[in-house]
């Protein structure tokens, strides 16, 4: 039976996206705990936004010691996916369990400590989990397969925020607006015990190791040099954007809309706005998702208005379980119908699409930042979630256009890249904090909300490369890259 024949197997594929749910999670519960942290401590927003990066910079120092350690032993074929997937899942599970006595000794540097380590666990699933959904089944439908996961993925950073905000705040009448680290050891607990069952479950499951391959030695040419593949290392500077502009987005809009500016909303309200926006990121990769069905134009194209549509019920449904006031956000439809046209316009060609989506990006920070009423400029912000949730495909494509045999490399130093997302809010943090000396703000608004200026510009970039780099490949003789939809 040729490889394209094969079946997904949907049973252990199933099993696996638990873990990719995981990932959004606990991305989106990082959003809930720096308002808090920045509250308990008496943190600048710079500080603050630590938290985002011990989060991240552990993705890149995963990537760096399990590159290191394969250069000696392939770890994969060693011990197998299952229990380097499960050795992952424990790893995180022993950094949830640090936040308890984060939280006795009320230390900030040992909380970050924690999230350290969980996002250390989560590195080694990142590397275990992509390639192996991959292999389960036919190659060609491997794309595929990323799509869904990315989708499951989105769902557990749009409910991760809401579910966090009730255990830590409650709901209903019984809502508190304040609480002490003491309120943070419970959810953590439970969500240590939560990898633990996973980790078993993982490791006693059916899911098997893909089949060795055999690497045939061909003759070697020159090394390996990143610097002569444009499209590579001006993709590893997309990436690293790319994650920074997402994660900094959000990070800093507690602080954002914590200012009298934007309503003084206070730490127990801030759970809906996550939501949306990473129910952004959900609606725009279910919504890229519908392009690897193999379905008419007229149902294509109604899936994608029916997909969205579900998708924003879902974020809607969630607040209003939590008790949430959310009518506010039915207004947001028209950034939704926005997002669908760019989506239409660019097609399936990555380049097109990375043009489009960044120049639209950087149009909506734009409206943000100078639009006079903030009950509309705050949509503008979130709205970068919908223009960046399909991406990650069209950068990774055309980074790694034309390597052939180089690609493995290739791809091991743009995931090193998601470091950006703990390095860029730092910089839109520390612009934040010129509201602290400079409380006058400027050009007629606060530090904190120019600091959005930092996204534009990583907006900017991305659309730059997208309208670049498919010329650099032309030069190199590759004139179309098409991407599927997904994410990271």
């Amino acid at each position: 039976m040729s490889s394209e024949n094969v079946q997904t197997k949907w049973g252990q594929f199933i099993s696996l996206i638990i873990v990719f749910f995981f990932w959004g999670f606990v991305g989106s519960a990082n959003d809930i705990l720096i308002p808090v942290f920045k509250k308990v401590f008496t943190l600048s927003q710079v500080q603050s936004q630590l938290v985002a990066w011990a989060f991240y910079a552990a993705y890149f120092v995963g990537s760096i010691i399990f590159f290191i350690v394969s250069l000696k032993v392939d770890v994969l074929q060693k011990f197998g996916y299952k229990k380097t997937l499960s050795a992952g899942l424990v790893l995180s599970a022993v950094g949830s369990f640090l936040f308890v006595p984060a939280a006795t000794m009320e230390s900030f540097p040992f909380f970050l400590t924690a999230l350290f380590t969980v996002g250390l666990g989560f590195s080694i699933q990142q590397i275990v989990a992509n390639p192996l959904a991959i292999k389960m089944g036919s190659p060609v439908t491997g794309a595929h397969r990323l799509t869904l996961a990315g989708g499951i993925n989105s769902f557990g950073t749009t409910i991760g925020a809401i579910l966090l905000g009730i255990a830590l705040f409650g709901m209903g009448d019984d809502k508190k607006t304040s609480l002490s680290l003491e309120d943070i050891k419970l959810p953590f607990i439970i969500l240590g015990l939560a990898f633990i069952i996973v980790a078993v479950f993982m490791n006693f499951s059916k899911i098997e190791d893909p089949e060795k391959e055999e690497v045939v030695v061909k003759v070697a040419h020159e090394k390996f040099n990143i610097f002569d593949y444009p499209q590579l290392y001006l993709g590893m500077l997309g990436i690293f954007i790319y994650v920074g502009t997402e994660v900094t987005i959000i990070s800093n809009l507690p602080a954002l809309l914590h200012t009298a500016e934007f309503g003084n909303v206070l730490e127990d309200a801030i759970a809906p706005f996550i939501a949306l926006y990473w129910g952004s990121l959900m609606i725009g990769r279910w919504n890229g998702g519908v392009n690897v069905f193999n379905t008419s134009t007229l149902v294509n194209t109604a899936l994608k208005f029916i997909v969205p549509a579900l998708a924003f019920g879902v974020i809607i449904g969630a607040n209003i379980f939590a008790a949430h006031d959310v009518s506010g956000f039915y207004i947001y439809p028209i950034w939704i119908l926005i997002f669908i046209a760019v989506s239409f316009i660019g097609g399936k060609d990555a380049g097109k699409t990375l043009m489009l989506f960044g120049i639209s990006g950087l149009l909506m920070m734009l409206a943000g930042l100078v639009c006079p009423d903030t009950e509309i400029a705050k949509f503008f912000f979130i709205s970068g979630g919908l223009f960046l949730s399909i991406m990650w495909p069209s950068i990774f494509d055309l980074a790694i256009a034309g390597l052939g045999k180089n690609t493995g490399k290739a791809s091991s130093f743009l995931i090193m890249m998601i470091l950006g997302g703990g390095v860029i809010p730092l910089v839109q943090g520390s612009i934040c904090d010129f509201d602290i000396t400079s409380p006058e703000g400027i050009f007629g608004i606060t530090w904190t909300h120019f600091s959005y200026i930092v996204p534009l510009l990583g907006f900017a970039y991305l659309g730059f490369y997208g309208y670049y780099c498919p010329k650099i490949l032309k030069r190199q003789g590759i004139t179309h890259i098409t991407s599927e939809g997904g994410g990271h």
